[in-house]
């Protein structure tokens, strides 16, 4: 009996399934296998330990000398691309929170490996290294390949807001009533959308781009330090298990317009319970409740902006005769007697990489330059 015993446990400890040092919740989860997926995963009882890079793949083999399994390198699916990593590290260094985005490169080669005789599931690896000079750790989950209905977590694949316009900025004078706006969103799952809808005004600090993360996307901890703006209206709606669906925006009477300049609509998801994609911090060594994740997405969720002027007052900047960026505020030529800061905003260029902002005195003497990344349309020039 003793023999049979100590057999047994030899044979656990070769299995994929054993548990090592670090754990994690969900352990395996329906994935969509012809489109992308997004899943918040929790990783606990990290010790003196970081997260490195993490890798898809369709069988593991086992990471020695270092600790647990990592990926067949001849299996590999992809890596997940900096741009969807929205993971964090808690202040004790011990919790990990992770959002899976697949790519839907990466589910494509999953279920053509599948197609030709491999098995429907394949692997999410993350690979943790000791910083006191300990081996490395190799944590997996499984990805079960399924549609993208009812039977996987409930993600944001795609959010896109328009007003009811041809136009691609709408701009009104003030007082003037804004035509309506809406949401057409991409999903997997099914469940319970709820959230809000705010508005950011001339004044406002601008949000940044965690702030523009749906609250499921967060770590715990983090979730309730977004920024928050004017309520608008809330939301509360059920989503089929369709793929797509049209969220109508906020009564075009509380969208206000009474001062001039660059105004933002904020669509914000909040976390719902999501049993499919939920993590229980027991199961993964990261305290005790339910981390809920309904509603998570791989990235920040765009604003809708309109300007509110004089016709004209949005001045278009031209480089070869092509319209790249306009400026919305300050106007050209704008007096700001008093001001210790000033405020630019713009709107987006397309295909801009990048933008320069600069400002000249009346003699062309450069007062203030700056260079910003893609993607943003405003910058707080510095006090003085």
């Amino acid at each position: 009996m003793t023999i049979h015993i100590r057999l047994l446990i030899l044979l656990c400890l070769g299995l994929p399934g054993a548990v090592f040092g670090i754990s994690r919740d969900p352990n395996g989860v329906n994935v969509n296998s012809q489109g992308a997926t997004s899943v918040f995963i929790t990783f606990g009882n990290l010790a003196n330990q970081r997260p490195v890079e993490a890798f898809w793949c369709g069988r593991l083999i086992s990471a020695a000398p270092d600790i647990g399994f990592r990926c067949d390198p001849a299996t590999l699916f992809g890596q997940l691309p900096i741009r969807f990593d929205q993971s964090r590290l808690n202040a004790g260094g011990t919790v990990y929170s992770d959002v899976m985005t697949i790519p839907p490169s990466v589910a494509r080669r999953a279920y053509q490996d599948a197609q030709s005789g491999a098995t429907s599931s394949f692997y999410y690896v993350r690979r943790f290294v000791s910083t006191v000079g300990g081996p490395d750790e190799y944590v997996f989950v499984t990805c079960r390949m399924a549609g993208g209905g009812a039977r996987v977590p409930l993600a944001l694949l795609d959010v896109q807001m328009s007003f009811q316009t041809d136009k691609p900025v709408q701009h009104v004078r003030t007082g003037e009533r804004l035509s309506r706006l809406s949401a057409r969103i991409a999903y997997n799952g099914s469940g319970r959308l709820r959230g809000r809808w705010e508005i950011v005004v001339p004044g406002d600090e601008p949000p940044v781009a965690r702030d523009l993360l749906t609250e499921a996307t967060l770590p715990p901890e983090e979730r309730p330090l977004q920024r928050r703006y004017t309520l608008l209206e809330r939301f509360d709606v059920f989503l089929p298990p369709t793929g797509t669906y049209v969220l109508p925006g906020p009564r075009p009477e509380l969208l206000p317009a009474h001062t001039e300049g660059l105004y933002m609509v904020l669509l914000r998801v909040e976390a719902s319970d999501d049993k499919e994609g939920d993590s229980n911090l027991a199961l993964a060594g990261a305290g005790t409740g339910i981390v809920h994740s309904g509603g998570v997405a791989g990235f920040p969720l765009p604003p809708l902006r309109y300007y509110v002027g004089a016709e004209g007052s949005v001045p278009t900047v031209n480089v070869a005769g092509v319209a790249v960026a306009q400026l919305v505020a300050p106007l050209d030529n704008a007096v700001l007697p008093g001001a210790k800061s000033v405020d630019f905003n713009w709107l987006p260029a397309t295909q801009a990489l990048s933008y320069r902002l600069e400002v000249t005195d009346a003699n062309g003497t450069e007062m203030l330059s700056a260079l910003l990344m893609q993607g943003t349309t405003g910058y707080r020039s510095p006090p003085g």
